[in-house]
C-alpha cells in the first residue's frame, strides 16, 4: 500500500496558552486575582501598576465606586450619583444600605467572641423571655474552652431575685444551649463534650455507637488502660475500639477556641456593585475588578531601540502582558453579563428576599448568554456582589426547585423561608408537625412531601414539634 498525502477541514478546540490563562483568571477570586496581579507586575517589566492603583491597596477608596468602564447600563444619563463620603447609600425607594456604610468594598468581617455566638442564636431560638434569661446566665457562666464548670446551683443563685428556677428548669434550657454551633459547646465534662458532637454525626458514621459507649463510660481511663484494656472492659474486639478511638480523637475537645481565631477566608471583597435605580436594578463591577495594570509605555518604545536579544525578550514580555490586559478584561465582560442576567431572574430576591428566589440552574443563565455551563460555573465561583441586602456570593442567586399546582415552580429557598414564617407563628402549646406543614404548604400550592419539610427542617437547624413545646 502506497503512502500517499490526503487533506481535509476539520474544526477542533485548541487549549492555546491565552484562553488557558482566560479560564484560569476567571474562575480566581478577588484576593486570588489581586496576588496574581502582583506576581505580574513584579516579574514583567512591560507591566506596571495603574497611577490610581497603588500596589499593597487591593480595595481602598476606589472599591466603594462602580468601575467607570462599564457596558452602559451603570448611573449615567439621569443624573443619579453615588453618594459621598459619609452619606447613606439608598436605593431607588429610599432604602438605606445601613450594613454596608463606610469601606465595605473591602472589610474584615467582624470576629465573634463564643459568648456573642451563643446569645445570637438563644435570641434566635423559640424561647420563652424566662428561658432566654436562663440561657443568658448559663452563657455567661461558660469558660473560654465552651464548658459549664459551675453548677447547677450556683447559676440559680445568680438568677435570684428577678427569677427563682429550679434545677430541672435551667437543666432544661442547658440542653438547648448544648444543640447550639459549635457542637460539643455547654457540656460539663469531656465525655460529654465529646458525645455531644458524636450526636451531631450521621448514624452510619463508623465506630460512632462504640464511640459513645467510650465516651460516656471509661474515657478518662483510656490513657492509662490503653485500647486492649478498654477493649477487654466492654468485650468488645480490638479493632472496632481503635476504629472508635480514632473516630474520638476526630472531635474537638476545646469547643469554644473556635470561635475569635483570624482566618484568611474572613476577607469578603466584593466583584460587583448592585443597586437600584428609578425601580430598575443595574449592576457595575467594583472599583478593583476591573484591570488595574496597564503595558509600562517606557519599555514599549524601548523595544526599537535595543538590540536584537533584548528586543526578542522585551516582545515576549509584551505579548504576555497584552494577553494579561485581555484576559482581565473579558474576565470582566463575562462576571457583569452573569450579574445582570442574575438580576433579570432574581429581582424579586433583592426586593423582598429568600422567599422570593425563583428556581434557577447554571443551564439557564449558560443557554441564555450562549456560554457553557462550566464558564457559568467558573464564573461564580467565590464571587460575592454587593446588594441592598449586604455582601452575597452569587451562588446564593441559583436554587434547585418543585413543580406548584399552579404550573409554576417554587424554589427549595423560598419553601425554606415559607417553613420557617409558619413555625415562627405558630401556637409554642401546639407546634406544627411536619405532616401538618406539608399540608399547609399543600393548600398553598406547593406539593411537598412530610419527609422535604422534614429534611428542610433540619436544614434550617429547626428542632422537631415535640422538642418546640413552650408553655408560656
Amino acid at each position: 500500500m502506497k503512502a500517499r498525502l490526503q487533506t481535509s477541514l476539520g474544526q477542533q478546540l485548541v487549549m492555546t496558552p491565552q484562553l488557558r490563562q482566560a479560564i484560569r483568571l476567571l474562575q480566581m477570586s478577588s484576593t486570588e486575582l489581586e496576588l496574581e496581579l502582583v506576581e505580574a507586575v513584579e516579574s514583567n517589566p512591560l507591566l506596571e501598576w495603574a497611577e490610581e492603583a497603588a500596589p499593597g491597596e487591593p480595595a481602598g477608596e476606589q472599591a466603594d465606586a462602580p468601575a467607570t468602564a462599564d457596558t452602559g447600563d451603570n448611573h449615567g444619563g439621569d443624573g443619579a450619583e453615588w453618594p459621598g463620603e459619609g452619606e447613606q447609600w439608598s436605593g431607588g425607594q429610599g432604602g438605606s444600605f445601613d450594613d454596608n456604610d463606610g469601606d465595605a468594598g473591602e472589610r474584615i468581617a467582624e470576629i465573634d467572641t463564643l459568648a456573642d455566638h451563643l446569645l445570637w442564636q438563644l435570641h434566635l431560638s423559640h424561647l420563652s423571655a424566662r428561658d432566654r434569661a436562663i440561657g443568658v446566665a448559663l452563657i455567661d457562666a461558660l469558660d473560654e474552652d465552651g464548658y459549664l464548670r459551675e453548677p447547677l446551683p450556683a447559676i440559680a443563685e445568680a438568677l435570684r431575685p428577678d427569677i427563682v428556677a429550679g434545677e430541672d428548669e435551667i437543666l432544661t434550657v442547658l440542653h438547648q444551649i448544648q444543640r447550639f454551633d459549635p457542637p460539643g459547646v455547654g457540656a460539663c465534662t469531656l465525655g460529654e463534650c465529646l458525645s455531644l458532637q458524636l450526636d451531631a454525626l450521621p448514624a452510619t458514621t463508623p465506630g460512632l455507637c462504640l464511640a459513645r459507649r467510650i465516651a460516656e463510660g471509661p474515657l478518662e481511663r483510656l490513657p492509662r488502660a490503653g485500647i486492649p484494656g478498654i477493649a477487654a472492659e466492654l468485650r468488645q474486639p480490638v479493632e472496632a475500639v481503635e476504629e472508635a478511638v480514632q473516630l474520638l480523637r476526630t472531635l474537638d475537645p476545646r469547643p469554644g477556641r473556635q470561635l475569635g481565631e483570624v482566618s484568611t477566608d474572613t476577607y469578603i471583597v466584593p466583584d460587583c456593585v448592585v443597586w437600584r435605580q428609578r425601580g430598575v436594578w443595574k449592576a457595575a463591577l467594583a472599583g478593583h475588578a476591573g484591570p488595574r495594570v496597564v503595558i509600562h509605555r517606557g519599555y514599549e518604545q524601548l523595544i526599537r531601540r535595543c538590540g536584537d536579544a533584548d528586543a526578542s525578550y522585551l516582545r515576549g514580555q509584551l505579548q504576555e502582558a497584552r494577553w494579561l490586559l485581555k484576559g482581565l478584561e473579558a474576565r470582566g465582560e463575562t462576571l457583569l453579563r452573569v450579574v445582570n442576567s442574575l438580576l433579570h431572574h432574581q429581582a424579586g430576591f433583592l426586593e423582598f428576599g429568600a422567599q422570593a428566589l425563583r428556581p434557577l440552574t447554571l443551564r439557564e443563565i449558560a443557554a441564555e448568554l450562549d456560554l457553557h455551563e462550566s464558564t457559568i460555573s467558573r464564573t461564580i465561583a467565590r464571587k460575592h456582589v454587593r446588594t441592598p441586602r449586604g455582601t452575597l456570593p452569587l451562588r446564593a442567586f441559583f436554587a434547585s426547585g418543585i413543580d406548584t399546582d399552579g404550573g409554576g415552580e417554587a424554589s427549595s429557598t423560598a419553601i425554606q423561608s415559607m417553613i420557617r414564617r409558619l413555625i415562627e407563628a405558630e401556637n409554642p402549646r401546639k407546634p406544627l408537625s411536619d405532616a401538618k406543614l406539608a399540608d399547609m404548604l399543600k393548600s398553598s400550592g406547593i406539593p411537598v412531601a412530610r419527609r422535604t419539610v422534614a429534611k428542610y427542617r433540619e436544614a434550617m437547624n429547626i428542632s422537631a414539634s415535640h422538642e418546640r413545646v413552650r408553655l408560656v
